[in-house]
């Protein structure tokens, strides 16, 4: 390959409607719904995630597309609905949460969430979410259930999150945050390659104490396609990161080392 082709392979590109001057606004009646979706090198799925998001029966959102330098069609799906996105960018970076942190930095809206290359936002779930957001005005943050390939998870038991990171639902398609409240959690950690979101729901929950509350079981948010980022991780990769993200929040060591052992010794057929 050429060094002139490197340089148009890596170069940043952008799009999108705020480029005619159009801003989406949120009112109390209508607050707007950031929706952020990362994607690297997955033209496969990439075009029903899009319209999951640019068909939802609540329309007063703000999609955001985040590509790491993609170089296999993903940008040409991407470029298709351009008149449609808000916002997408293109350009190399270092890894998903960074894209995340990159996601939050340009949102708008009044509520944020993320929905990954690879799932699907069912039509009704952005009506759901503003349902919730009326009824519990409370709350800093929002769980939707969330269809997996083997079932329904359903709820939010954040007495869990000592012990076991089976508390919620799902980070995409499940997962929405008020944007007031990313000041005071922060953004995602990078130096955390697998599980950062682990690591900033441990902030959110247990460091800066906000509410959450979770939809109805039958009000189902999204699909979670089997094989995405998270299911390629290495168990014992998962595993000691999981347990790095414990003992750097201060969690206490003996607690810590309980679940590390007892999760390693119920996983041993899988080493």
């Amino acid at each position: 390959m050429s060094q002139n082709q490197n340089l148009i392979k890596f170069k940043k590109l952008e799009g999108g409607s705020r480029f005619q001057k159009i801003r989406k606004k949120g009112t109390i009646k209508k607050p707007l719904i950031t929706i952020i979706t990362v994607v690297f090198n997955n033209k496969r799925y990439l075009t029903k995630t899009i319209k999951s998001v640019l068909n939802q029966s609540y329309q007063n959102i703000e999609y955001i597309i985040i590509d790491g330098g993609s170089t296999d069609g993903t940008l040409k799906i991407i470029k298709k609905f351009d008149k449609k996105i808000d916002y997408w960018i293109s350009e190399k970076d270092h890894g998903i949460y960074d894209a995340f942190n990159k996601g939050l930095k340009l949102a708008t809206g009044d509520l944020i969430g993320f929905v990954n290359s690879d799932d699907i936002l069912l039509k009704n779930a952005c009506k759901y979410l503003v349902k919730n957001y009326e009824i519990h005005s409370e709350a800093d943050f929002f769980f939707g259930s969330v269809k997996k390939h083997w079932g329904i998870l359903h709820g939010y038991k954040p007495w869990k999150i000592k012990f076991t990171w089976g508390f919620y639902t799902s980070h995409s398609t499940g997962f929405f945050i008020k944007k007031k409240l990313i000041k005071i959690i922060g953004m995602y950690n990078t130096k955390y390659k697998y599980s950062a979101d682990y690591d900033y729901f441990y902030r959110m929950i247990v460091m800066k104490k906000l509410k959450g509350v979770a939809s109805k079981k039958n009000e189902i948010f999204g699909i979670f396609r089997r094989g995405g980022f998270s299911s390629q991780v290495n168990f014992l990769d998962h595993l000691f990161e999981c347990t790095r993200i414990r003992l750097d929040n201060n969690q206490n060591k003996f607690m810590v080392l309980l679940t590390f052992m007892i999760k390693f010794i119920f996983n041993l057929k899988r080493l």
